[in-house]
């Protein structure tokens, strides 16, 4: 996903205001509650947690295909 600074506002008001976001990585659609994004890997990582198991998850962005915020 090409990731522009809309979208990455998008995420971060997500992040800021506790929404859910839902998102395409490898084929397999999440809906995530994201906690924070933070630098590692060589790129930028969103966390959160699975909003079905309750499960830390750690997402690169370089590995997003797809996203969208939830209302």
């Amino acid at each position: 996903m090409n990731w522009t600074p809309d979208a990455l506002d998008r995420l971060e008001r997500a992040i800021a205001e506790g929404g859910r976001v839902q998102l395409r990585r490898k084929g397999t659609e999440i809906v995530l509650l994201p906690d924070r994004l933070r630098y590692d890997y060589g790129g930028e990582v969103l966390h959160g947690r699975h909003l079905g198991t309750g499960d830390r998850v750690e997402v690169p962005l370089s590995e997003v295909d797809w996203f969208g915020v939830l209302d």
